[in-house]
């Protein structure tokens, strides 16, 4: 394999999976030129696993955040967590925050859209980027975006999963985009097209692991390692050398969370 370097924008080695033999995944993505991970939380236990890890790993980083499904858990102790926790210089983000409507036993809608607007306006208030969870609900986050200061927030799309359309108007408002390994599905066309379309200087690559696992490994447990899986289906579908594909997601990522590539 050529010799380069990803940067996975988005996992999670900070989930249970991972925790027994965590050196073993660090090394296999090393393996496979993955140099650095940003390892991301969802609720106040895998935050602080997460900065735990970006502590005791040069490699790592943390983004730090309440995910739609915990959105009832935020109040005025966890938004405190982040502002303290986001002062550490490996703490690089915001995130995974956003609108999940897809479960039945998620928080409410209204729930959910409070806690978006929260966490968009302490971004905005500290300056820092933010990683966006969007599950059938672009409309109701496309709006919550149109009337929220976003005048300090680099915002990224986690795992886009969306249209063209959708990319197109995300891209209108300056939002990066990043994809995971759904893009090397066989029959996720339209993540296919959206792949094609996005400029390079606003993409980033991730794997969501444990979730999400690319081809030719789909049906296993994703690891940070197969960010070299999901580079290749994006330069197969662009056409592109995959040297120029993982320079230039590699530096997009590094300005966004402000770090020394």
């Amino acid at each position: 394999m050529n010799k380069i370097k990803l940067f996975d924008s988005h996992t999670h080695l900070n989930d249970a999976p991972f925790l027994d033999d965590l050196e073993q995944y660090n090394m296999n993505a090393k393996e496979l030129d993955v140099d650095k991970i940003a390892n991301v939380g969802s609720n106040l236990e895998m935050n602080q696993q997460a900065v735990k890890l970006a502590n005791n790993h040069d490699n790592m980083y943390a983004i730090i955040g309440w995910h739609p499904e915990f959105a009832d858990q935020y109040d005025e102790q966890a938004q405190q967590y982040l502002i303290d926790n986001l002062k550490n210089e490996k703490a690089v983000a915001i995130g995974e925050i956003g609108l999940d409507y897809h479960w039945d036993d998620a928080p409410s809608k209204d729930i959910q859209q409070a806690t978006f607007k929260k966490q968009l306006e302490l971004a905005n208030e500290l300056k820092l980027p933010v990683s966006i969870h969007c599950r059938d609900a672009y409309e109701d986050a496309y709006q919550i975006f149109q009337t929220t200061d976003l005048t300090n927030v680099t915002v990224i799309m986690h795992s886009f999963n969306g249209s063209p359309e959708w990319l197109q108007k995300f891209l209108a408002l300056g939002f990066y985009v990043s994809y995971s390994g759904v893009v090397s599905f066989k029959n996720a066309h339209e993540v296919h097209e959206s792949a094609q379309q996005t400029p390079l200087d606003k993409m980033l690559l991730e794997t969501d692991a444990p979730y999400l696992t690319p081809e030719p490994y789909r049906g296993k447990q994703n690891q940070p390692a197969y960010t070299r899986y999901v580079l290749e289906a994006v330069a197969k579908l662009r056409d592109e050398p995959i040297e120029q594909i993982a320079k230039q997601t590699y530096q997009n990522t590094c300005e966004i969370f402000k770090i020394n590539g």
